[in-house]
């Protein structure tokens, strides 16, 4: 089963030159985290603040290579999660009928963004990587507690100047 989903968020973590990006369900309270390249993020990023580039970047380019050819991208699919590694689809239609492009989901979630084609991730990956939203006090509650191991586990060497 397909469930359509959207771009919540995009978290950069510039110590390890990656991003997640945060897909959430349509009609429902699951998210999808997916580890993301910092250029995918990138290219993300600037479709959902719908910034322009002077010149096309590699995802207008294949938006610009698939309309060249007179085709029209349908949907993107998130289809498995194999080895801690996700796959995706673009489906494309064509004059000779549609093709199914094998690809990162971070390229084909920037090319589904920049023709606002839709997402959908099957069940099967949202249920094997998917969180659930907590409710508001399980979320502080956690929180409190995650702060309180934290200060537990302090040292006060942590605090002193290093060069």
């Amino acid at each position: 089963m397909l469930i359509e989903m959207k771009v919540k968020n995009l978290a950069f973590d510039l110590s390890k030159s990656g991003a997640m990006v945060f897909l959430e369900e349509m009609e429902g309270k699951r998210t999808l985290p997916i580890w993301i390249g910092i250029f995918e993020a990138n290219a993300i990023a600037l479709e959902l603040r719908k910034i322009n580039t002077a010149r096309p970047m590699t995802h207008d380019l294949i938006l610009n290579i698939i309309k060249g050819l007179e085709a029209e991208a349908k949907k993107i699919v998130v289809t498995e999660l194999k080895d801690n590694t996700f796959y995706a689809t673009i489906y494309i239609t064509t004059k000779q009928g549609e093709v199914e492009i094998d690809s990162r989901p971070s390229d084909a979630i920037a090319v589904a963004l920049r023709v606002g084609t839709p997402i959908y991730v099957v069940e099967e990956v949202i249920n094997q990587a998917g969180t659930s939203e907590e409710t508001e006090e399980q979320a502080e509650d956690k929180t409190e507690d995650d702060f309180m191991q934290w200060l537990e586990k302090l040292d006060p060497d942590d605090f002193k100047y290093k060069m």
